[in-house]
């Protein structure tokens, strides 16, 4: 069982690495109609641009620039990646799920089969971020573009 949690923890190093490297929409949407949002971690220096294109209560099309740590441009890419194209209740779902992930003690966890409070496989490639809770001043990076997000999903309605 310590090798099959050791080539997870490779396998999940190697996605938030990937991530880093080679963002998922990385750019910049024309505003307006785009909403523009700025996040800043002034822990670290982290800093996110959220641009949001929303039309008939989708998430058309979701851009960021910014720069950071590891952790916080690759949350970035990751969260951009699974929340494009999904409703805004989707999306909002979905940012309770990674916030959730990012609060939970690492044995609440779920693991083949037991009973959850966060299904890591439902979550995919997002399960990538589980490590960040065992370094609590990490999660304010994880959580950057995903609190980022919300504050421009608020400024919807």
């Amino acid at each position: 069982m310590s090798n099959l949690g050791s080539n997870l923890d490779d396998l999940y190093r190697e996605i938030i690495l990937d991530h880093y490297r080679s963002p998922r929409n990385r750019g910049e949407l024309e505003s307006p109609p785009a909403i523009r949002v700025e996040g800043f971690n002034p822990l670290c220096g982290d800093e996110i641009v959220v641009y949001l294109d929303v039309e008939d209560d989708v998430l058309k099309n979701i851009k960021m620039v910014g720069s950071g740590c590891s952790i916080s441009q690759s949350s970035a890419s990751l969260m951009s990646a699974a929340v494009k194209g999904k409703t805004l209740a989707q999306v909002r779902e979905t940012v309770a799920t990674f916030k959730q992930l990012m609060t939970v003690r690492e044995s609440t966890l779920a693991h083949d089969g037991e009973s959850p409070k966060v299904d890591l496989r439902a979550l995919g490639e997002l399960a990538a971020l589980q490590g960040v809770i065992k370094f609590p001043v990490r999660i304010k990076c994880a959580t950057l573009a995903w609190n980022t997000l919300t504050q421009g999903l608020d400024e919807l309605t």
